[in-house]
């Protein structure tokens, strides 16, 4: 099964786990949220198996920008609507492969996941 990494094309750390995946052989398609955008189903799975706290991107622009109304009183219902909304809000990368879902970039998890 092929991993996907999902995410934003210019962001930052997505160039350095596509960079990771390439370096270390691991091909892989990518899942521009600005081009494609996100279903809900597959982000509520996520936030089933990960918790919306951890896929809500909170140091963002787009989180920062939003009116402090829209961002008190989260809760998994309105993270969701936000993430739908704004994907740029769904923290980078998910990295998905069958069962397994990776939040964020961290090349130590990813080695686990992916090489051993």
């Amino acid at each position: 099964m092929r991993v996907i990494i999902h995410g934003i094309r210019n962001c930052d750390t997505i160039k350095k786990a596509r960079n990771w995946l390439d370096v270390n052989g691991i091909a892989h398609d990518f899942h521009d949220y600005k081009v494609s955008g996100i279903e809900a189903e597959t982000l509520q799975a996520w936030v089933r198996r990960a918790g919306w706290e951890t896929l809500l991107n909170r140091h963002g622009t787009s989180f920062r920008k939003l009116p402090d109304a829209r961002k008190q009183d989260l809760d998994e219902a309105r993270a969701i609507e936000l993430m739908l909304a704004e994907p740029s809000m769904i923290r980078r990368p998910v990295l998905t492969r069958g069962n397994l879902l990776v939040i964020g970039f961290e090349p130590a998890r990813y080695t686990k996941a992916l090489l051993v």
